[in-house]
């Protein structure tokens, strides 16, 4: 197990630097000049906005200002907001409470609906059940997530004033963003639970276990279950990341106060620390969630530890 660990964690090295990279990168192509920005552009004299890019370094060379932003990033340092004058670590550790609450809901949702619906639609493959599980994970992949958002608060807040459309820091608050963004992976979950267990019930062992008087519900919870969970578990890892990625625009069309909604808005501002700290940070996340993915497939799968290790 420590050799798998450590190989996954040497693996995971240069992508966090390549997120860095493109973090940098990607923020210096978008249009937009942030002395401008900071000064409100037509106001700020040349001179002024010459002086504040040199005490905010941008006139350094790309390359230096990369170094510079790679070695305060080893200390722990993701710098300074333009606009705030804060440590960028005190703005996200502020917001990332909303963002993680929103994700892991989201999660939960997607596990909640996707997990029994492919169970039972895989257990009776061709019945009704099977097939409205069907049409309801085509339903989930086909409509994207923003839109069934605003088809939600729609029906449930400006039609039935039920549930609240912007964010007051309720759990009501959290249903339709929960419900919205949760909803396509659990079509996702879906397909992939039913297809494996018609599978695995098809198998060899299981018909040698039913063979021997196995009871459908024991062969169910002893074999078809944990043969079914590996992909499931990888898969729900990787929807996870997703959905932390995939929580920026639903954070905006709901008023949240999460990472999401802060990096889009300090795009738009040209605010460069906060969106590459912001970046970083997401990506991270990714990597560190993928890596606790491997470790539980591990843990539940010998074999691939064996084949990492191989």
């Amino acid at each position: 197990m420590l050799l798998f660990v450590v190989r996954r964690l040497g693996a995971a090295i240069p992508v966090v630097i390549g997120i860095t990279l493109i973090a940098f990168v990607l923020v210096h192509v978008v249009p937009g000049d942030p002395a401008k920005v900071i000064l409100y552009g037509a106001n700020a004299s040349p001179e002024q906005i010459a002086t504040l890019r040199q005490q905010l370094g941008l006139d350094d060379p790309l390359w230096r200002q990369y170094a510079d932003f790679a070695v305060n990033l080893v200390h722990g340092n993701l710098g300074t907001s333009f606009l705030t004058q804060t440590p960028v670590s005190h703005e996200l550790l502020s917001r990332a409470p909303s963002t993680l609450i929103l994700t892991a809901t989201s999660m939960l949702v997607a596990v909640l609906v996707g997990v029994p619906l492919g169970l039972v639609a895989g257990m009776r493959p061709g019945s009704v059940l099977d097939t409205v599980a069907r049409w309801i994970s085509f339903a989930g992949v086909a409509v994207p997530y923003f839109f069934l958002a605003l088809l939600l608060v729609l029906l449930f807040s400006v039609k039935l004033h039920l549930l609240s459309a912007i964010d007051d820091g309720t759990a009501k608050s959290l249903v339709l963003p929960a419900v919205s963004l949760g909803w396509g992976y659990a079509a996702i979950l879906t397909r992939l639970v039913r297809g494996r267990v018609i599978d695995e019930l098809r198998s060899d062992y299981v018909k040698s276990a039913r063979a021997r008087g196995s009871g459908e519900l024991r062969v169910l919870l002893r074999q078809v279950l944990r043969n079914s969970s590996v992909p499931a578990v990888t898969t729900i890892g990787l929807q996870f990341g997703n959905i932390l990625t995939g929580a920026a625009i639903t954070e905006v069309i709901f008023g949240r106060a999460g990472l999401g909604s802060f990096l889009a808005t300090s795009i738009t501002s040209k605010n460069i620390p906060v969106v590459q700290g912001a970046v970083v940070v997401i990506g991270i996340a990714y990597v560190v969630i993928n890596l606790g993915v491997d470790l539980i497939v591990g843990a539940i799968d010998p074999r691939t530890r064996q084949e990492a290790a191989a």
